[in-house]
């Protein structure tokens, strides 16, 4: 069969392929811990569930603008004031089928063939596919000092001729990491200067820790114009825990907006009218189920962080937000795909192999679900590395038996 270039040069997503093999190992009624998955346990906040089961009982389930209903742009313009500091119009907002899809009409708006879109690393799995369903080229870019926090000097060194875009994700995913007011500042500086478009990913903005707080872009930009190229990312799934619901959006100039309206109308036409108005319900209703996300997942950070540091040899830097902990097991095993195969067979945990984030001997560990499973998932993962280990695990009335080195 003769496939595109394009196709045959993608890659399957590995983090939906890790929920697709939790999904089927317990259906089995295996007795697998997914420390790999992004979904936090916590449950849609009732006024979302409330709009949408209303909007349901209407009847009047219709298709909706391509660029989402005049609500939820509303609902959206309101959080942009509070959370950016930026007063924007309908116009400059495009409600999309998740912020992955914001992303990638974005990207398809602005990048031709070739071109080169930055991001540093570690990055989230689908930034190099991105690129590619552009045909253009994706740029990793390690931060020098060797941290997961990148200096505008790293950036700067990548630059080229065929450079057209940064993205930047802070909080990121996988390492947790909050990037700086200075470092945002500079990015921000840097792009205005040099003509570059700046993707800002701000899904997990809200989800931080230890006092921190968000960070807008816009507090850092001078152009405010309809030539500006800065493009604002956000979602409803990771903060409101509402990931099935599909829903996400993008801010920018009037002209990019437009042409992703365009490029979207032709994809998917407007995300369903049930999953924006459950997002206006969201958006607009009662906050405290972010918060209290929040806490949870603060406190789980913490768990895991202390359960891990009982480990020899890993290397952790402590997560800033997001649902993740990014740690270095090169020590065991350099090779993270090994790894992670290795805890799949042995002990039934699910962790995504940091290769797949642009960085190797590291894994992804989630600490979005029960802290049971943080718990228990930890030492299962230490029974199977430490080779002071006793030589027998019991996962439930299952008897394991170290037959390894």
């Amino acid at each position: 069969m003769s496939l595109s270039q394009i196709a045959r040069s993608l890659k399957p997503s590995p983090t939906l392929l890790l929920n697709e093999k939790a999904a089927i190992l317990r259906d089995k009624g295996e007795p697998v811990i997914h420390l790999g998955g992004g979904e936090p346990k916590s449950k849609v906040p009732i006024d979302a569930l409330l709009a949408a089961a209303s909007h349901i009982n209407t009847g009047e389930i219709r298709y909706t603008p391509a660029d989402g209903i005049p609500a939820l742009k509303k609902a959206i313009i309101r959080y942009t004031e509070e959370f950016y500091h930026r007063s924007v119009a309908p116009e400059n907002v495009i409600v999309s089928g998740g912020a992955k899809q914001a992303i990638l009409c974005a990207l398809q708006a602005i990048l031709n063939p070739q071109e080169e879109v930055i991001y540093p690393a570690p990055y989230w799995v689908s930034y190099p596919e991105m690129a590619k369903l552009c045909g253009a080229i994706g740029v990793p870019v390690l931060p020098e000092d060797g941290t997961f926090y990148p200096r505008i000097q790293d950036i700067e060194q990548r630059v080229g001729s065929y450079t057209k875009a940064v993205i930047i994700n802070s909080p990121n995913n996988p390492s947790g990491a909050m990037y700086s007011e200075q470092f945002i500042a500079d990015i921000v500086d840097f792009c205005e200067r040099k003509g570059l478009y700046l993707i800002m990913d701000d899904i997990y903005h809200r989800l931080i820790f230890d006092g921190k707080k968000p960070i807008s872009a816009y507090d850092y930009a001078k152009d405010f114009s309809e030539k500006s190229k800065l493009i604002i990312i956000n979602g409803i799934s990771k903060q409101y825990a509402m990931t099935g619901f599909r829903i996400g959006w993008a801010v920018a100039n009037k002209q990019i907006i437009e042409a992703m309206t365009n490029i979207q109308g032709h994809q998917t036409s407007g995300p369903s009218v049930i999953l924006q108005k459950a997002a206006v319900g969201a958006l607009n209703g009662v906050q405290s189920s972010v918060e209290s996300l929040r806490i949870t997942l603060e406190n789980n950070r913490n768990v895991m962080i202390e359960r891990l540091k009982a480990f020899e040899g890993i290397h952790i830097t402590k997560p800033d937000g997001t649902f993740y902990c990014f740690a270095d097991f090169s020590a065991y095993d350099k090779n993270s795909n090994r790894l992670s195969q290795l805890l799949v067979d042995k002990v039934m945990v699910l962790t995504v192999p940091g290769a797949e984030f642009g960085l190797e001997g590291y894994l992804r560990l989630s600490y979005c679900g029960s802290i049971k499973d943080i718990t228990e998932g930890i030492e299962r993962i230490k029974w199977v590395l430490d080779p002071n280990s006793p030589n027998e695990l019991y996962i439930g009335d299952r008897k394991l038996v170290r037959d390894w080195s």
